[in-house]
């Protein structure tokens, strides 16, 4: 499974890495900084490379936001096939409103414990992994 993380705080990149590196899968996990790297990313991808099968996405990001990359995503025909998962602190319901009205497939809060946030993430890797059946993004 190729998983592209979007998070511009080091400590939560290295704790997802730590977890995805654990799992009994092989994951492929690419990280960018922020939403602008992320569209750079995908763009590159777009043109021959292999897309992600999932997107963990953190809504406060610096140049391009989480929502602003969300409402690109889901406007490009081939991008909005890849589910995004919205891994976030924040708890507002405008936030949740938002997401899920910009085409998130679901919105998690992220613990702020180490261990709380690892069980998270495990969640979500099961979840993702084990239990769905993902959408053919390269097709």
């Amino acid at each position: 499974m190729n998983i592209l993380l979007v998070e511009d705080n080091a400590a939560d990149v290295e704790l997802s890495r730590e977890v995805l590196d654990s799992s009994p899968r092989t994951v492929e996990l690419s990280v960018a900084p922020d939403g602008a790297a992320a569209l750079e990313y995908l763009e590159e991808r777009l043109e021959g490379g292999r897309l992600p099968d999932l997107i963990l996405l953190d809504l406060n990001m610096p140049r391009l936001d989480g929502r602003g990359l969300l409402e690109r995503l889901k406007a490009e025909p081939t991008l909005k096939r890849i589910p995004v998962v919205v891994f976030t602190s924040s708890t507002a319901a405008q936030d949740v409103l938002a997401s899920y009205e910009l085409g998130a497939s679901c919105y998690v809060v992220k613990p702020l414990g180490f261990e709380e946030f690892q069980q998270a993430m495990r969640s979500v890797e099961d979840f993702w992994m084990n239990v769905v059946k993902l959408p053919p993004v390269h097709a």
